[in-house]
């Protein structure tokens, strides 16, 4: 029989173990879960090598991930102390991202489950931000508010049950944690850009008067970071031009208030009209102290229940993953041995 139609007759447990597998960019993550409890979180990441260069440069990030892509994994299991024997399906993120980066995981993860005949689980990237929330509350169940906000997806999601939701808005351009990214290189910080962006805030205040994308349109839920962007370039540029000093602390500090207020308004907004009361907040952004002080004080006000994930499950982490592998697991939906990575998959 095939390892396809094998895989498919498997009985379903309550709380399997599952590895989760993740190389979307530039960390290489590997992860043991039973149920909804995390054994084990591990990251081994090449950000370093591309401070020099500003950014993620993809051909470095592959290399890394396939020189650490086998000892994450065994380190994971190590500090799990389980045995590969002991894992009932492997988890692993087959898109968005870096393709050749996506690659290496994908390719390791089929390779493990076919040798172990376990199934192997596809995990879209963003699902798996969102399913950190059920990591940091045990207890949470859908309908709720999720507002999503990471370098490459920025939306506010109504999660009417574990495998659908409804996107209320998104990004019409940048996605927040990419427009974090590009001021940050216009302040001539290092990369990443969005933690630095939050650290040089601290010392500033907001005296700039920067957009706040569609702030006359009351009934829409998208977002635009492409004018504040420009907004922020534009000021530093006629600063410079016109040989008057300005304070980086104070760009970054306005900036900042400028990106998360409206996340904050819109996210509140959507907890309202949808008659929820709780909300989850996910993705890389979710780790900045800002954002996360805001809507914590709008969530008090308003008897709001508020999921925050630690800040180490915001950013890219396998454990987000092998938990939405979790919530597939129990559909059997498994992947055959032809998965490939996908750099671009929908929201």
């Amino acid at each position: 029989m095939k390892y396809y139609e094998k895989i498919k007759q498997l009985n379903i447990k309550e709380n399997p173990i599952i590895l989760g597998i993740e190389s979307s960019c530039d960390e290489t993550c590997a992860s043991v879960i039973c149920g909804r409890e995390i054994i084990s979180n591990e990251i081994m990441s090449s950000a370093s090598e591309h401070v020099k260069f500003g950014g993620v440069v993809p051909e470095i990030a592959s290399r890394a991930h396939t020189e650490a892509i086998s000892k994450v994994c065994e380190l994971a299991l190590q500090k799990a102390e389980k045995k590969l024997s002991e894992i009932d399906a492997i988890a692993v993120t087959y898109g968005a991202g870096l393709l050749g980066a996506l690659l290496v995981g994908v390719s390791y993860a089929k390779a493990l489950a076919f040798s172990l005949n376990i199934p192997i689980i596809p995990v879209n990237h963003i699902r798996g931000h969102i399913a950190a929330a059920y990591l940091q509350d045990k207890e949470l169940q859908p309908p709720y508010i999720c507002l999503l906000a990471s370098g490459g997806h920025t939306a506010v999601l109504n999660v009417k049950d574990y495998y659908n939701y409804d996107v209320l808005g998104q990004t019409v351009d940048d996605a927040a944690g990419e427009a974090f990214d590009k001021v940050a290189r216009i302040l001539k910080l290092e990369y990443p850009g969005g933690p630095n962006i939050e650290k040089l805030a601290k010392n500033g205040a907001n005296n700039i008067v920067l957009p706040k994308m569609f702030s006359n349109d009351k009934k829409t839920y998208n977002f635009s970071y492409s004018g504040l962007k420009t907004a922020v370039i534009n000021y530093c540029h006629n600063m410079d031009e016109k040989g008057q000093e300005y304070n980086k602390a104070d760009v970054a500090y306005s900036f900042q208030k400028s990106a998360t207020d409206v996340l904050i308004e819109r996210t509140m907004r959507a907890v309202k009209e949808c008659s929820v009361k709780t909300v989850a907040v996910c993705g890389g952004v979710a780790a900045n102290g800002f954002l996360r002080d805001g809507i914590l004080k709008e969530c008090i006000k308003n008897n709001i229940k508020l999921i925050l994930p630690e800040r180490k499950f915001c950013t890219d982490n396998a454990s987000m993953i092998a938990m939405e592998g979790l919530l597939q697991y129990k559909i059997k939906n498994f992947a055959d041995i032809s998965l490939n990575a996908k750099a671009s998959i929908t929201l």
